[in-house]
């Protein structure tokens, strides 16, 4: 693996692994409480985040790639906390940090490794008229 690339799965790994620890610790133990219950949070919350966890800790390009699409829901989430729940916009404001980090180092891993494995989307050769 070329020292890009591990950096990059570093990056995503480290990352993801901050977010899955991060979200439950925030809604669960600083939160100022809400009034959803405990499942409600866990289902919402945590639950996607766990989906991808294996694939990323294993470090498989495609779970990588696919794996954007459930950060893409924790950063809005962010977004929208630290514009809307004033007093927990610093809560909000590291789960946007350890999403977009785990979203540029998924992508750019999930890419390179692919190309250092050979894998990808094979072109169609335009048909001859």
């Amino acid at each position: 693996m070329a020292p890009l690339t591990k950096f990059l799965r570093f990056l995503a790994l480290f990352s993801y692994l901050g977010l899955v620890i991060w979200v439950p610790l925030w809604h669960f133990l600083l939160s100022e409480g809400i009034g959803y219950s405990v499942t409600f949070i866990a289902l919402i919350y945590v639950l996607p985040l766990l989906l991808p966890l294996r694939g990323i800790v294993t470090g498989k390009p495609y779970t990588h790639a696919w794996a954007n699409f459930v950060l893409m829901l924790y950063l809005m989430h962010g977004l929208t906390s630290i514009y809307a729940v004033e007093g927990e916009r610093w809560y909000a404001a590291l789960e946007i940090l350890l999403s977009s980090l785990a979203f540029i180092g998924c992508t750019f891993y999930a890419r390179l490794r692919g190309r250092e494995l050979g894998l990808g989307l094979k072109k169609l050769k335009e048909s001859e008229s």
